[in-house]
């Protein structure tokens, strides 16, 4: 079963993760270098002992594909796993003139009347980046995040270099090459981005026909990112055999620190009580070959049945 690689990692987080503290001041359970594989011929490794929504996913990584780095995208499409981040520069700039929102991410977990002003104040923000093009090119942009690593690096010479449209290009010419690399780890651009990537890197490997993808992940928020790292890369990987005429193989995800935050630890023994049942099968609209000419109505989830959905809050 697929699934059971995840379930896996978080039983062996659970009985041997290191307590350790860290930015968000949640505390966590971690270990540190743990690998799983997911053979992409037995079907779609999206999660089904809870309901991962796989619009977000998509959509999300339209988003990176396009280039860009911009929630207003993300929110045109009802997509709100990157608000945080955005709003958190917002309302340390001067322009904010709201309640106090000190130590946002930390306090709403635990101040009701401070959570509900937050989240009011969240919308507020969310509802103006997407009214006002102007506001949104000030406040909705994250930094040199994913999108413009992959699409649009930023060379010493002032030239870019769209990494993954080269690497496309190596898939087909030279498949057979150890250079199938894309890098979203800039060190001159960590400094202003909204949150330095967690996924840095990953790279292909061709054989027999088929295409397999192996990513390293720095930073692992096992209950809540994981699931949709997985199901990213997994379709990044579908999306790409489709341009470079391969067949899928396996999705290969390697973690530096991997890990489970203090307030998932309910939520995360919730979902290992349930099992898993067959995985989903991804469509792809036959009629699109290049990723640039991939929108969300061309990407579905067909049979999926997945266990309710368990919330859970997000470390920011």
């Amino acid at each position: 079963m697929l699934e059971q690689a995840y379930l896996d990692l978080a039983q062996t987080v659970l009985d041997t993760g290191h307590k350790k503290s860290d930015r968000t001041h949640t505390g966590t359970l971690s270990v540190f270098g743990y690998q799983m594989r997911f053979n992409l011929q037995e079907g779609f490794p999206l999660l089904t002992t809870k309901k991962v929504p796989f619009g977000l996913i998509k959509s999300e990584l339209l988003w990176f594909l396009h280039g860009d780095t911009n929630i207003r995208y993300l929110l045109q499409h009802n997509n709100h796993i990157w608000d945080e981040w955005a709003f958190e520069r917002y309302v340390a700039s001067d322009v904010y003139t709201g309640p106090d929102m000190t130590d946002f991410g930390h306090r709403s977990l635990t101040d009701a009347d401070f959570a509900a002003r937050y989240h009011e104040q969240m919308n507020l923000f969310t509802e103006k980046i997407v009214a006002d093009a102007d506001f949104a090119e000030r406040f909705g942009d994250l930094g040199q995040v994913y999108g413009s690593q992959w699409r649009a690096w930023k060379t010493s010479k002032g030239e870019t270099i769209d990494q993954l449209g080269d690497v496309i290009e190596m898939i087909k010419t030279t498949p057979d090459s150890r250079r199938l690399i894309v890098s979203a780890w800039n060190p001159e651009d960590v400094p202003t981005m909204a949150l330095p990537p967690c996924h840095t890197m990953f790279q292909f490997y061709v054989n027999e026909g088929k295409l397999s993808l192996q990513l390293y992940q720095r930073s692992a928020d096992i209950f809540l990112g994981v699931p949709f790292n997985i199901a990213s890369y997994a379709l990044l990987l579908h999306l790409v055999a489709r341009e470079t005429n391969l067949e899928v193989g396996e999705f290969i995800h390697t973690f530096g620190d991997a890990h489970l935050y203090s307030n998932h630890l309910d939520q995360i023994k919730t979902q290992l009580s349930r099992t898993p049942v067959a995985p989903p099968t991804l469509w792809l609209n036959p009629d699109k070959t290049k990723i640039s000419d991939f929108e969300l109505d061309d990407m579905k989830m067909l049979d999926y049945h997945p266990a309710a959905a368990i919330k859970a809050p997000v470390a920011v």
